[in-house]
């Protein structure tokens, strides 16, 4: 069983720092590069750049808690979260949205 989880690539789990602006202030994130990889994904599935749609994460974790404790672990399990409804789920509800065609 491990085999499946020990033969990954180590440039999946590669460190990747990549900056984004967040209310007007750069700021750096540290992700491995297959978090990187699926957050660009989700990104386009919601006809976004990945800095836009990160942006965009941002204001609605701080509209609904109020703060961001841990921001790289929050896209961590966004990612996780992703992949565990489905791909495909996502990029049909977000065609189902009105907002997804006019972005």
């Amino acid at each position: 069983m491990c085999r499946i989880y020990a033969g990954t690539d180590p440039r999946d789990y590669e460190p990747v720092t990549r900056s984004v602006r967040l209310h007007g202030a750069v700021t750096s994130i540290r992700l491995e590069a297959r978090f990187w990889a699926i957050l660009d994904e989700m990104a386009a599935g919601e006809g976004l750049t990945t800095p836009k749609f990160i942006a965009t994460l941002h204001d609605e974790v701080l509209e609904l808690s109020g703060d961001v404790r841990n921001f790289a672990s929050l896209l961590r399990v966004a990612c996780a979260t992703y992949l565990a409804r489905g791909r495909d789920a996502h990029g049909a509800a977000a065609a189902a949205r009105p907002e997804a065609e006019a972005a």
